[in-house]
């Protein structure tokens, strides 16, 4: 069996709360906030509100260290949560030639194991999707705001 996941995300923030010309202004950035879910299977495995602009941050340093012979551990913390005596609140977790999702904030226990190729890419095309969505529905340039959005890598 091989397992499918999908992403999906409704901003809840205002449109109008973040502009470029508050690309230096960290609470507004981390107040802009998204309802974040992930499906497997059709099942629901882990939906929260997130500080979205945190967690493409988060998904677009992961994607640039991919090389042709590495792909890294993908781990999205939060500045705004503490307790990660069991994890994050997100991983991506390859091995061999598969990989597992995994949440300390997941609804329900689901097999969670896919193929390495197609779950990079899942992610790779989140990054994509999101970055063209963030840009579009709040009209900035993520570009000009990267450097300004605080970043937890690790614990």
């Amino acid at each position: 069996m091989s397992n499918k996941i999908t992403f999906d995300y409704q901003f809840i923030s205002d449109r109008g709360m973040i502009s470029d010309k508050k690309r230096r202004d960290v609470p507004t950035i981390l107040a802009v906030d998204a309802t974040f879910t992930i499906r497997i299977n059709n099942e629901l495995y882990f939906e929260a509100d997130l500080a979205i602009l945190e967690f493409y941050k988060a998904i677009y340093r992961w994607k640039e260290k991919i090389t042709e012979k590495n792909i890294p551990e993908f781990h999205y913390y939060t500045i705004e949560y503490d307790d990660y005596e069991d994890g994050a609140i997100l991983s991506f977790i390859p091995f061999s030639n598969m990989a597992r999702v995994k949440s300390i904030w997941a609804e329900q226990e689901l097999y969670n194991v896919f193929d390495l190729d197609y779950i990079v890419e899942e992610f790779i095309q989140l990054e994509n999707h999101l970055r063209d969505d963030i840009e579009s529905y709040y009209d900035i340039h993520l570009k000009r705001f990267i450097q300004h959005i605080p970043f937890q890598s690790s614990y």
